[in-house]
């Protein structure tokens, strides 16, 4: 399945970053969280990229370019008068991306459609290009298949930092613990499966995925969540940047499991 990426918002609450480049090329571990996002499909078997790219769109198709010749042992020979250029030896996934500049102020639904003709007519995944997640994209990709509805996305519960009150009728207040993930309602993560048809939803470049289209699906009970109780995490500031670095310097980012066997597809 092709795999479209949203990656051409501003980013403006992690503006210490995004004011030099577009928020998914911002990086963690050395390397852009579009990239981590890119292994974690990979290793699914997931290898082909649409790239809905928008704000700074040339630093992204910069990084696409370039990333062979950085990936890559190369021999340069200026001898004779030429520069010939020889690869010894590459550790390039075997990846197909695609780069497609959906405009400046596209809304997210307009940067899906106008991404359509590459797309095609097939149910494809999408996710947005700041957030990282431990997710099982096929047994997602299994569930939505076993429905046959239009859309599914991956919903998880974030853990809450404000305590709990129990309170009675009269307003007393009979107990007080911390709250915890399981107190929190459900959010859109992303990671979803979607069929052709949500392009019929999708009507210009001010089309908000989130808002008409997917309330539309839900009215039309097309719209399915998967309940996903593992790690997933936002980069939308520095102090959540920060979270995803720690958790890579400690060898304990868990969307991080390209290292490890590939799984049977």
């Amino acid at each position: 399945m092709k795999v479209v990426l949203l990656a051409g918002g501003f980013g403006s609450r992690i503006s210490e970053e995004s004011v030099y480049k577009p928020k998914p090329m911002i990086e963690i571990g050395g390397k852009p969280i579009l990239w981590h996002i890119m292994k974690e499909y990979a290793w699914f078997g997931h290898n082909e990229f649409i790239i809905c790219a928008g704000y700074k769109q040339e630093y992204i198709k910069d990084w696409v370019a370039d990333y062979f010749l950085h990936n890559s042992d190369v021999s340069f020979d200026f001898r004779n008068g030429k520069n010939e250029m020889t690869v010894l030896h590459s550790e390039m996934e075997p990846w197909k991306i695609t780069v497609v500049d959906t405009g400046y102020n596209t809304m997210t639904g307009g940067r899906i459609k106008r991404v359509q003709k590459y797309v095609g007519n097939e149910t494809f995944l999408m996710t947005y290009g700041d957030g990282v997640c431990d997710v099982d994209i096929n047994k997602l990709i299994a569930f939505h298949r076993s429905h046959g509805k239009t859309a599914t996305l991956t919903a998880v519960k974030l853990a809450q930092d404000k305590g709990v009150l129990n309170i009675t009728s009269d307003y007393a207040v009979t107990s007080f613990r911390e709250k915890n993930k399981t107190d929190g309602a459900p959010i859109n993560a992303g990671y979803m499966v979607l069929e052709p048809a949500v392009f019929d939803l999708l009507d210009g470049d001010a089309c908000v995925f989130e808002r008409k289209p997917l309330e539309t699906l839900a009215a039309r009970g097309e719209l399915m969540s998967y309940i996903h109780e593992g790690f997933w995490q936002c980069m939308d500031n520095i102090r959540e940047k920060t979270l995803l670095e720690n958790l890579l310097k400690a060898n304990a980012a868990p969307w991080k499991r390209w290292e490890s066997e590939v799984p049977n597809l």
